[in-house]
This record gives C-alpha cells, structure tokens and sequence, in this order.
C-alpha cells in the first residue's frame, strides 16, 4: 500500500512480520503467490456479495432492466462492508486494491483481470440492460472508468484532501464518499456515445480550448 509491488520487498515484509524469510516461500511460493494470496482471500467474499446483492436487485425488478444507480449500489455497498470490517483489513485493504488497480506492474494487471472477470460480466450484463443504447464496446470502456474510479477514491484521499474546502474533513468518511461519486458515475454511464473518429474528436476539443 505505501511501497506498491515492485518496490516492496520480500525481506522489507518478512521483516515487518516478524517471520524468517523462508516463510514466504514455505507458505506461498513466491511474492506474487502471497500478492495473490492476499487479495483473493478478500476480493472472493467481495465480488460474491456484489453479485448476490445484485441478483437480489434484479429479483425485485420482477424482469424490468435495474438503474444505474441500483447497479451502482450493488458494487459500492460490499466495499463499504469490507471498509468498516476492520478484521479483514477494512479501509488498509481497499487501499491496498487501489494501489495494485492503479500498479504498472504487468503481473498485478493481468491477476486482477482474471480476479475480477466474473464480477465484470455479471455487472456489464446488467448495465447492457439499463443501457441499451451504449455500444458494447463503449460500455465495456466506462466499466474500467468505473472500477477505476472507484479504486482511486477508496484508495485514499490525499488529492480529495487537497481539493475538498472547507470541509476536507468529508474526505475520510467513505459512505459520503461513494454518495458524491455514484451520481457522476451514473452521469458518466448515461452520456451519450464518443464520436467515432477519435482524432477529428480530439481536434475538435482542442479547437474548443
């Protein structure tokens, strides 16, 4: 979380610990297989109560395409969960998945691809529903905004630390949080679509500057 992976040491975690370096590799293998041990013992439990709470949602829809913001919710009430569960590592642990999410590492970026796979399926299919209109594609675009933002703004608060006056206070209460990013997520999902030649796109913008 303070080091990210690359920089983080076998020997700079054995040592926190208070374990012989050898542990690691008797216990898991190697870094990435304890990286990988640590996050799946707490994205697993997190990804399965966002699919059930969703599955719950579309059950009372009685067959009507759910909105974004009960999509929405479906994703952010688990994370709230595990933030308040300080057993499980609560909000040190959601730090820790924004800092791999936001990780250059290919390793961490091809794991929590195949981590988060089911989940993604499971929520882009709701989303096509309640977005008919979006390209798949598209969609599949404003899904990695979503979790992307989502990652950052449970990651920490340091720039919202920054940027929040007078109140920066707010920033640490996660609840509050996600309530000011579910509408701009929502806003985001329902936009309409980008224009299909990103370059005439890009020098339109530019003009407009």
């Amino acid at each position: 979380m303070e080091h990210g992976f690359e920089a983080t040491s076998l020997r700079l975690i054995t040592t926190a610990a208070g374990v012989n370096l050898a542990a690691v590799n008797y216990h898991f293998g190697s870094k990435e297989e304890l990286f990988q041990a640590v996050l799946t013992r707490r994205l697993d439990p997190m990804n399965h109560d966002r699919m059930q709470l969703l599955s719950a949602y579309e059950i009372a829809a009685a067959g009507k395409p759910l909105t974004c913001e009960k999509i929405l919710a479906a994703m952010f009430i688990p994370a709230l969960k595990l933030a308040r569960d300080y057993e499980q590592g609560g909000k040190n642990f959601l730090r820790l998945l924004g800092r791999a999410y936001a990780d250059p590492a290919p390793f961490i970026r091809e794991f929590l691809s195949n981590q988060y796979r089911e989940m993604i399926a499971r929520f882009r299919s709701a989303f096509s529903r309640a977005l008919p209109h979006i390209p798949r594609e598209e969609l599949s675009w404003r899904l990695h905004f979503v979790m992307g933002a989502l990652s950052y703004t449970l990651a920490g608060a340091d720039m919202l630390k920054i940027i929040s006056q007078p109140h920066p206070e707010e920033t640490t209460n996660d609840e509050l949080l996600l309530k000011r990013l579910a509408p701009f997520l929502a806003a985001g999902l329902r936009s309409p679509s980008a224009p299909s030649s990103v370059e005439d796109d890009g020098n339109h913008l530019f003009q407009e500057a």
